[in-house]
């Protein structure tokens, strides 16, 4: 079984994946983003550093998500806080032109290399939210993060995976009242999700009238 975890800057993904793996006793793939040399200075300047970060972002991801063939292959549940695909919705967001027309060039030749998950659970929040948590976070590099920007992003997730999204099953989570640190309830209640989603069991009926 292989479950991404998806949503926009600060909605949470690394937290809920840290905390289903062990409900699922799933291997945890997480997305290594700290190590990108460009991605200070594309806070500062997105214009002038998008294209590589994006490309060198893109050429990580895909390094890292060569290890779901892996964990696949020996049979082991695997829980992601990143899909492949959404390198390619920031590149829309970030660039235009020759170098948007570039950067696809290598995506789609890489997208076709890899596993799809069998679930993405996409979690969704207010851009007031998310800058909440972005700011408690207190990530040096997001110090001067742009609301608009994120605005922005949530809008692209929400267009992404709209009715018309062709992918993977999506589940779909309001996160604005969720605190899965704090509340093992809202845990339980994420992962009966999850498992009625994907029709495993055991779940517990009771919190499917908190949908």
């Amino acid at each position: 079984m292989y479950i991404a975890i998806e949503g926009a800057i600060g909605v949470g993904k690394t937290t809920l994946s840290r905390l289903l793996s062990s409900r699922f006793q799933a291997d945890l793939l997480l997305e290594v983003f700290e190590e990108n040399p460009f991605l200070a200075d594309f806070y500062a300047d997105r214009e002038a550093y998008a294209f590589q970060t994006q490309i060198f972002f893109l050429l990580s991801r895909y390094h890292q998500q060569q290890e779901v063939a892996t964990a696949l292959s020996s049979e082991n549940n695997l829980i992601a806080d990143y899909t492949f695909e959404k390198d390619a919705l920031f590149a829309r967001l970030n660039l235009d032109g020759d170098e948007l027309d570039t950067y696809f060039s290598v995506h789609t030749a890489l997208a076709d290399k890899l596993p799809l998950p069998d679930l993405i659970v996409f979690l969704q929040a207010e851009t007031s939210v998310l800058m909440q948590r972005i700011a408690h976070r207190d990530r040096p590099y997001e110090r001067n993060m742009d609301p608009e920007y994120i605005r922005n992003l949530n809008d692209a997730y929400e267009s992404f995976y709209s009715s018309e999204y062709a992918g993977p099953p999506i589940l779909r989570i309001n996160t604005n009242q969720l605190n899965y640190v704090a509340n093992e309830e809202d845990l339980d209640w994420v992962e009966t999700r999850i498992r009625q989603t994907l029709k495993l069991g055991p779940y517990q009926t009771q919190f499917f009238n908190q949908a």
